[in-house]
């Protein structure tokens, strides 16, 4: 038989373990959203560098007289290209998001002189 203090303990023992399992459970739910959005953010970000990468590989291909002629920023897009020739034979070529002003692409080319 119980005694009659006892009674309320068992009460008060099983509230304080499901506030402890319902902030465990909390956490994780939180967490796993938080890992959704860095997941989503990832997968966003790959698709934008993939663009950036076909837009670079189209920018390589240009003969030295179209290179000349877009030395300079154009707006391809969602993009910026930027061309600048620091020497006769390189060009630089750069490539990232209108809104960011940063590259996330770069590459220098090298065009040979036209006999």
């Amino acid at each position: 038989m119980p005694r009659r203090g006892d009674a309320g303990v068992a009460l008060l023992e099983v509230l304080v373990a499901l506030g402890i399992v319902s902030a465990a459970g909390l956490a994780a739910v939180t967490l796993l959203g938080a890992g959704l959005r860095a997941e989503h953010d990832a997968r966003l970000r790959e698709r934008t560098l993939a663009a950036q990468e076909r837009v670079l590989a189209a920018t390589t291909l240009l003969t030295r007289a179209e290179l000349d002629q877009r030395i300079g920023s154009q707006e391809i897009g969602e993009f910026v290209v930027r061309i600048q020739r620091p020497e006769r034979t390189l060009y630089r070529i750069a490539i990232g998001l209108k809104a960011a002003h940063v590259e996330d692409l770069v590459t220098v080319v090298y065009r040979g002189d036209v006999p």
